[in-house]
């Protein structure tokens, strides 16, 4: 189901979905087979076997891209399997240019699975365009952006990117997990392949592990879904499943994500004991006019560091959490806390890793959809 401007919500709820053609059931069924029986060889209702196509997983690709404002979309069994399809998609010799600091799974596969193939990858500050552009050559062959960036909340300038990426005939790709569809959508600012930790927002209750790649280029699509079928890193269908009823409660549960966030944002920078706040939403945060910009809201991740930088205060303050839960991921309808230098990060050298700002005593919240008034009480008696 898709119409020309129809609000968010509405598409939450409708994207990619129709009645079930046999039953008339209103959610798409989960369709628990292997194969499909042919009515003569090669004579199919569009289905022959499930790795390469399923009509749960269909329907879920296609409800991702209408969200993204895109036309295809291709959905896999992690975030990092998604990363791994595009990585595929590249040569021995290509050079991939990344923001410094990134997600620490990412830069895993990066530099611990593909350098050894040949693809060189390099990481910089993208705040500054002219960085990028200098490190640009003929072997360039992809831009990779986190905005916001893991964990420290900085803003990438998606449509200037764009610019800077066409200009040298590079592609850009946007892991848009932090902000979703319902905050930000970077195909309409320019980028050619958007990715999801499906696992995250999307799904949305910590019950999934699930990654999807989104595109409007039909030679991308066709790149991505061959490579799909070949290594067959997909979704199942059941999972598939509980992502599309997700989806049904994006907007509401992105509202309240904003709306928490923004709360216990203020409240942090109000501590005596917080060092330094990282949220897009303050005023004074270097790149608050590009996430005004590019985005409809500044989401629920929040990373702040303690006075001390001490891991010892850090680790201490968030194993007296009551109501945050000490765990790895983000996104889910629970509010989280990790340590990124010991959890998410710990694959990134300390080196590189304190350069771009995660020092040991930074905590990285993924604020659910609690009472905002519990929150701030279990961050209180953690803090005092």
């Amino acid at each position: 189901m898709k119409e020309e401007n129809m609000k968010f919500g509405t598409k939450a709820i409708h994207a990619g979905v129709d009645p079930d053609p046999t039953t008339g059931a209103i959610m798409t069924p989960i369709y628990q087979t292997s194969t499909y029986v042919q009515e003569k060889v090669g004579q199919h209702k569009g289905y022959a076997y499930s790795r390469t196509l399923n009509p749960t997983r269909h329907a879920l690709e296609k409800a991702l891209a209408e969200l993204e404002n895109a036309k295809y979309g291709a959905c896999f069994g992690s975030g990092v399997a998604a990363i791994d399809c595009l990585m595929k998609m590249l040569s021995p010799g290509d050079e991939v240019i990344s923001t410094n600091d990134l997600y620490g799974g990412s830069y895993r596969i990066f530099t611990g699975v593909f350098e050894k193939f040949g693809i060189k990858f390099h990481f910089v500050d993208m705040s500054d365009l002219d960085k990028v552009e200098e490190i640009m050559n003929v072997n360039t062959k992809l831009i990779w952006v986190e905005t916001p960036t893991n964990p420290m909340m900085n803003i990438i300038d998606i449509e200037a990117l764009a610019t800077l990426a066409k200009k040298h005939k590079v592609l850009l790709g946007v892991d848009n997990t932090f902000a979703t569809p319902f905050l930000q959508n970077p195909m309409d600012l320019g980028a050619d392949i958007v990715m999801h930790s499906v696992t995250k927002y999307l799904g949305g209750h910590s019950d999934v592990v699930m990654g999807a790649l989104i595109t409007s280029d039909k030679t991308i699509a066709d790149e991505i879904y061959r490579i799909q079928n070949s290594s067959g890193g997909i979704a199942g269908p059941m999972d598939s499943f509980l992502v599309l009823r997700g989806l049904k409660t994006l907007h509401l549960r992105m509202q309240r994500h904003c709306e928490n966030g923004e709360v216990i944002a203020n409240f942090l920078k109000s501590h005596p004991k917080v060092e330094n706040v990282y949220w897009p939403g303050f005023e004074d945060h270097p790149d608050h006019n590009i996430a005004n910009k590019q985005m409809r809201g500044f989401g629920g991740m929040i990373s702040f560091s303690v006075k001390g930088n001490q891991v010892s205060e850090a680790h201490a303050i968030m194993e007296k959490f009551k109501v945050f839960s000490l765990a790895e991921s983000l996104g889910g309808v629970e509010s989280l806390t990790c340590h990124p230098a010991t959890m998410t990060h710990a694959a990134i050298p300390a080196k590189e890793r304190e350069a771009a700002g995660i020092v040991d005593s930074l905590i990285r919240l993924s604020v659910g959809i609690e009472d905002a008034e519990d929150l701030i009480n279990d961050l209180k008696q953690a803090l005092a």
